[in-house]
């Protein structure tokens, strides 16, 4: 009798705790945010959540003014589009501080600085925090150093192969299209393939994987053709 009762109940134990696995590994959805400390979670989720659209105003006004000023600096100098951004940010600050102020003279009222609020706050940046973030960029920094050295010292022929045609198609891409555009172009596909993939996951990771098997058997014949790559692999 108790182990018909522990057979019974072992199949509710397991289940629940097989549920409790995809929760805590934050489901493998492509739109969930990855399970990460507190710290690096902070700002990761932040990004992760904007461009999948989570909060669909506070993307909206992300993607539309930053889009809105590229668009300006497409048309525009640099000098101008800051130019007329400060005077457009100072007329809206100037003209509510007027008009708070007209409004305590009427009503006779001491409430203050309408911006005190934000004055007191403390942006100043620690030593430590900005250690911490020289720190973090020196990482990325050197490892970039060390893949610069890599390619253009052709350690590896292949890589370095690789680059040489992405530049060569890139003279064509340059001829095309500006910097500008091209930052217009990647806004929007930042915006757009996030939100795409995860409602067509299955389907691309379908055609993706065909690709890239086929991509792999082109890598492995050229490799098996280049002289120092064949003796590389025998050893």
């Amino acid at each position: 009798m108790a182990e018909s009762s522990a057979a019974t109940q072992s199949p509710s134990v397991s289940s629940s705790s097989s549920g409790a696995e995809p929760s805590a590994l934050g489901g493998g959805s492509p739109g969930a945010c990855p399970a990460l400390g507190a710290k690096s979670c902070g700002s990761s989720c932040a990004v992760h959540d904007l461009i999948f659209w989570r909060d669909v105003k506070k993307t909206g006004f992300v993607f539309g003014t930053t889009l809105i000023m590229l668009l300006s600096l497409a048309a525009f100098s640099v000098i101008s589009v800051v130019s007329y951004l400060i005077l457009a940010l100072l007329s809206v600050t100037i003209s509510f501080r007027v008009y708070k102020s007209v409004i305590q003279a009427v009503q006779k009222s001491e409430e203050g600085h309408p911006f005190k609020a934000y004055l007191d706050v403390d942006i100043t940046l620690s030593s430590e925090a900005f250690h911490n973030y020289m720190n973090a960029a020196m990482v990325h920094v050197n490892k970039a150093l060390k893949l610069i050295i890599r390619l253009f010292l052709v350690e590896d022929l292949v890589d370095s192969l690789k680059l040489a045609v992405f530049m060569w198609l890139m003279t064509y891409v340059g001829a095309v299209f500006n910097g500008i555009t091209l930052l217009i172009l990647a806004e929007l596909l930042v915006f757009s393939v996030p939100i795409v993939y995860e409602k067509y996951k299955t389907q691309i990771d379908h055609y993706v994987g065909i690709a890239r098997d086929q991509t792999k058997s082109i890598v492995e014949k050229i490799q098996a053709k280049l002289p120092g790559i064949a003796k590389k692999k025998a050893e």
